[in-house]
């Protein structure tokens, strides 16, 4: 869908930008004197990149006007500035843009999503919103516009991702405005959704690979990153250009991977090159999962290559860009393994405990002979009436505790269920059964690391909850 499309005021559906009906008032070369504060518009300032963006402008001595779907989102991200409600989502026309703008020097649009959700689509955060948002930058007389749109949005883009980050930077790029598209590659911090999974992957003790993880990619950390659009935002530099944020130079996959581990002061990783048919058969499977960055298109994307010149990084920072192997500082790696770590620890602990719910699930139904269960349960103190009742019913829990741990995004009160269920458990055993403390097997004694684990599960769940 084209921006002329999305019922933009001023134009009929199909039509060209039309910019004779455009006024601005700031021909000629913005001049921000250097004692009066910019006034900058920053929408995307809960994101990973944009909240660290509203905090350096804010360092910097600029009035900062954070543009938020839900303001109350501002205390808990600490962000700096005013705020003000606007859903990029719906603010698809000039005019709900236009009483944000009012005294405003400067918009940075840092609004994107890597992918898909029933409420947030490529159409209208990528393409509807900002589009409005940049029109309505022309007739408030705006005199800097920076939109932040994502290396490999350009002529051979394919993922719809790319598509609409494109159709968005065309549509500024023809505009009477003194505009810059800002196209980072990937971009490396604490914090970050792809940070992360980097992390994690370098710290597993088998690193799958597709391929041989010859994928090209060239990751920016996310402080020069954010150096370089502070750059932007104060020199008068690349008006009118699309400007690639990017590493110092291009590697492979499977050189970053091991450049964070060494960084983490790991040993030399070993490695499981994938067959590409297999890692696609995967990322078809993780599009229907909301939590995962592996779909067809990130795959693509990653196939693709993501590299650049690195000249115009070079120029806005004053410097090189810094090397991945520098991405994590001596004083942040002890914290940054112990959270990679944890990354794939923790989903292992979680399918360690669905596994016994649901293998005791089964075995309560039938693996296990039903008249030795029906017998522990008659010296529990259940009576042979109640038996059948209560096995069944105790198995279908067993079942519907480890497909909830597989299934459940927020398990907390699901972890409060099972730690009180081994509790009471245990109890019954321990004053009707208590030689089963002496079993060679231990079937009791397991409980304990079981609720050990609970609780570290429980401790990480609220961690989340409060994040």
């Amino acid at each position: 869908m084209r921006p002329s499309e999305h019922h933009l005021p001023g134009k009929e559906a199909g039509s060209a930008p039309r910019q004779s009906a455009f006024r601005t008032r700031n021909p000629g070369r913005p001049h921000f004197p250097p004692e009066v504060p910019i006034v900058i518009l920053l929408t995307g300032a809960t994101g990973f990149l944009g909240s660290r963006l509203a905090r350096a402008l804010a360092d910097a001595g600029h009035d900062v006007v954070c543009a938020l779907r839900n303001p109350q989102h501002a205390a808990a991200r600490a962000l700096p500035g005013r705020m003000v409600q606007a859903d990029m989502s719906r603010n698809v026309r000039a005019t709900d843009w236009a009483p944000h703008l009012r005294g405003v020097d400067v918009v940075i649009n840092a609004v994107g999503i890597l992918r898909e959700s029933a409420t947030q689509l490529f159409s209208t955060l990528h393409v509807a919103g900002p589009c409005a948002l940049f029109e309505a930058c022309v007739e408030a007389g705006v005199q800097r516009v920076i939109n932040i749109s994502a290396l490999g949005a350009d002529d051979g883009a394919v993922s719809a991702y790319h598509r609409s980050k494109k159709e968005a930077d065309d549509f500024l790029l023809r505009l009477p405005l003194r505009a810059t598209v800002v196209q980072p590659s990937l971009v490396y911090g604490a914090g970050g959704a792809s940070a992360c999974l980097f992390a994690k992957l370098a710290t597993a003790p088998l690193i799958p690979l597709p391929g041989h993880g010859e994928q090209l990619v060239q990751p920016i950390h996310v402080d020069d990153a954010v150096q370089a659009i502070m750059a932007l935002v104060q020199k008068e530099k690349c008006i009118g250009e699309r400007v690639a944020l990017v590493g110092a130079r291009p590697v492979t996959l499977r050189e970053f991977l091991i450049e964070l581990r060494q960084a983490m002061r790991l040993e030399p990783p070993w490695f499981l090159p994938l067959p590409i048919a297999l890692v696609k058969l995967a990322a078809s499977l993780g599009g229907n999962f909301r939590a995962s960055l592996l779909d067809r298109e990130t795959l693509g994307m990653l196939e693709r290559g993501n590299t650049g010149p690195p000249e115009a990084t070079r120029v806005l920072l004053g410097r090189s860009p810094r090397e991945p192997s520098a991405f994590i500082t001596p004083p942040e790696c002890e914290g940054t393994r112990a959270l990679a770590l944890l990354g794939w620890l923790l989903p292992l602990l979680r399918f360690s405990i669905a596994i016994v719910w649901l293998v005791s699930g089964v075995v309560s139904f039938g693996v296990f002979p039903r008249n030795e269960s029906y017998a522990l349960l008659a010296r529990s103190g259940i009576e042979t009436l109640w038996a059948p009742s209560m096995l069944f019913g105790a198995a279908a829990l067993d079942l519907a505790f480890g497909i909830g741990t597989l299934l459940l995004s927020n398990r907390y009160w699901l972890w409060l269920a099972q730690l009180a269920l081994i509790i009471v458990y245990t109890i019954i055993i321990t004053v009707y059964l208590p030689e089963f403390w002496a079993h060679p097997f231990g079937p009791i004694l397991k409980n304990v690391p079981m609720v050990a684990v609970l609780v570290l599960l429980i401790a990480f769940e609220q961690r989340q909850e409060k994040r």
